[in-house]
């Protein structure tokens, strides 16, 4: 009995013993710099699109770009703005009109097709459109600033062929017939 004891013992010894063929290794740390993702978003918020430009510089070669990114914002911005000044102008022209018409004064002629009540609807759809119009821009900067945090997330991500997933059958223990997915991560 004490012989058995003495065996099993040796051969559990081994077994932890020779199972690490490796040396441990001491973690290396990264010599460069780590991309902030605080500071990704902070530069699109004082300066839309400087945000993806950071990102751009930081990538590594041969990954995904984003500077392409940058005409795409400033022609949403663009295209609200725009929006936005030529709704509050037609506001702000439609609410003197119905000024002057209520003091008696001369009228624009480019409203003088409509009636008072003409007048106050056109006005409410342009104050209504003002107002979509500013959610809109909003809308393009906020959208600008989580996509360069987004994308600051993703600048050391790891895209190599290295990463695979293998499914091979196996038949399990009650002899039922099964899928085995192996990740690899090397």
């Amino acid at each position: 009995m004490n012989l058995t004891l003495i065996v099993i013992m040796s051969m559990l010894a081994a077994c932890t013993t020779f199972c690490q063929t490796d040396s441990l290794k001491a973690p290396q740390s990264d010599s460069s710099k780590a991309h902030s993702v605080k500071r990704a978003m902070l530069y699109s918020a004082m300066a839309p699109g400087a945000g993806q430009i950071y990102n751009h510089i930081a990538m590594p070669k041969g990954q995904k770009k984003a500077f392409w990114k940058v005409p795409l914002i400033y022609a949403g911005l663009g295209t609200m703005s725009y929006f936005l000044f030529s709704n509050n102008s037609a506001q702000r022209s439609l609410k003197l009109e119905y000024l002057n018409r209520q003091n008696g004064e001369p009228t624009d002629p480019q409203w003088e097709a409509y009636d008072d009540d003409g007048i106050l609807t056109l006005y409410n759809q342009y104050l209504g459109n003002r107002d979509l119009s500013i959610l809109g821009l909003a809308a393009v900067y906020a959208f600008q600033i989580a996509d360069a945090g987004i994308e600051a997330h993703f600048v050391r991500f790891d895209i190599s062929k290295d990463l695979s997933i293998a499914f091979r059958p196996v038949i399990l223990l009650n002899g039922n017939p099964g899928l085995n997915a192996t990740f690899d991560f090397h």
